[in-house]
Formats: C-alpha cells, structure tokens, sequence
C-alpha cells in the first residue's frame, strides 16, 4: 500500500492530514522562518536551512517568502524570486535558468477535491506539477495554477491567473490569462 507521500508524489488523491507530510511541512516552516528572519547579510540568496530543502544552488530568494516542503522546488541558474513569493509545492515546482518572478507571485500546485467531505474532512487533494521554463518572466501578483507549463521566454502580465498551459514566446494577460500580441 503506498504512503500519503508516494500518492502524492504520482499525482494521485492523497490526505494532507498525514503525520509524515506534516512533519515534513513543519521543517518548511522552520526553515522559511529563518529565511525571512535573518538579517540580509546572514541570510545571502537563499536562508541555509531553507537551501537545504530547495535544489537551487545558484538562487536568489527575497523574504518573505512562503514555501509548503520546499523538497519538490528546483531553481535553475541566475532565478529571482521577489518579496512575497509563496510555493505550494505539493508537486515538483521547476523554474528554469534566469527566470523572474515578481513581487508576490503564487504558485499552487495542489488541487483540493471538489466534494465537501472529502475536501474538509478527509483532507483529499491532489497535486500537479508546474514548470516554467528558462528566462519566462512572471509579472508581480500573478497567480499559476496547478499542472501548468510556462514556455521559455514567455512572460505573464502581473496580476494573471494561469488556467491551462501558456507557450513558448507568448505574451499573457488576464484573469484567465489569454495571449496578447507582442508591441516591442
């Protein structure tokens, strides 16, 4: 039988109200903690607990910034994520080389269910990946949903909400965000 993790981990229906993923959102919370309490020159890019969670080596992250395990965020080369960022990385989160996220950037990777009592009372939820690829730009407030794959290059208008996948180069705007024509 598999754990709550491993069924979270395939993207399959899981309970949030499981003592291992707590444990492992407690050590999220330590380390988040510690990154938005240090002083900047104590802290540098990334606070060190927090980047022992995140694979990101070569990273910079502002505080605040909110993360839900921080286990499943891969940041590539040269990534900037601003003031006020939050990851909930209940899937794997992977944002690509010398991408920026602007202030207050959301991620949701976890779909709760739809009906009541499996949603509140069981805690059901599934998770989807989500992937920015290499030097996308992502507008300040903007908001990515589960499963969603920003293509290289593209860029999101602050205050988008990201539905459904959004191509390589292209230009989104909106609440749902549609593509708009490029005026450089």
């Amino acid at each position: 039988m598999q754990s709550e993790r491993q069924k979270m981990e395939a993207g399959a229906w899981y309970t949030c109200l499981d003592p291992e993923l707590a444990g492992l959102r407690d050590a999220a919370r330590v380390a988040v903690h510690e990154h938005n309490t240090l002083p900047p020159e104590a802290r540098g890019a990334i606070g060190p607990t927090l980047k022992h969670l995140i694979n990101g080596p070569n990273a910079m992250i502002e505080a605040p910034f909110h993360c839900a395990y921080g286990i499943n965020i891969t940041l590539g080369d040269q990534v900037y994520l601003n003031a006020g960022c939050t990851i909930l990385d209940c899937a794997q989160v992977t944002i690509g080389d010398r991408c920026m996220l602007g202030p207050n950037v959301q991620i949701y990777c976890a779909e709760h269910h739809h009906d009541p009592v499996k949603r509140s009372v069981e805690g059901l939820e599934r998770a989807l990946p989500v992937r920015i690829e290499a030097q996308a730009w992502i507008g300040g407030g903007a908001i990515l949903l589960a499963g969603v794959t920003i293509g290289a290059g593209a860029v999101v208008g602050a205050g988008s909400v990201v539905t459904r996948d959004v191509a390589p180069g292209a230009i989104v705007v909106g609440n749902p965000a549609r593509p708009v024509q490029r005026k450089d």
